[in-house]
């Protein structure tokens, strides 16, 4: 069985940088696209971003682009969700995801494979 477990979420000002991680168990991960989601008081999860087996092919929802940066490690089974310029609206519980299909097929659906249990990251103004 697959285990997702993400880490680095805490409380931030305005303008301020996290780095999320997103540790999977298993010998597979490498296989497996990846993708992050975010979860807002009252509101539906959200697609953040995605990336592919291989690291090459990522997709980022408009609202972070140019403001976030998803990565991964095989080596290490973790992919990374490097968040910048961060405003009070990415407040959320962030979760990290993993299927089969590729990162642009994470981009479509919320019915996925592996999901974490999420880590909150609250932006103070």
């Amino acid at each position: 069985q697959k285990q997702l477990v993400e880490s680095g979420g805490g409380l931030v000002q305005a303008g301020g940088s996290l780095r999320l991680s997103c540790l999977a168990s298993g010998r597979t991960f490498s296989r497996y696209a990846v993708g992050w989601f975010r979860q807002a008081p009252g509101k539906e999860r959200d697609f953040v971003a995605s990336i592919n087996w291989s690291g090459d092919d990522t997709y980022y929802a408009d609202s972070v682009k140019g403001r976030f940066t998803i990565s991964r490690d095989n080596a290490k089974n973790t992919v990374y969700l490097q968040m910048t310029s961060l405003k009070s609206e990415d407040t959320a519980v962030y979760y990290c995801a993993a299927d089969a299909g590729g990162a642009y097929y994470l981009t479509t659906t919320r019915y996925l494979e592996y999901w974490g249990q999420g880590t909150l990251v609250t932006v103070s103004a």
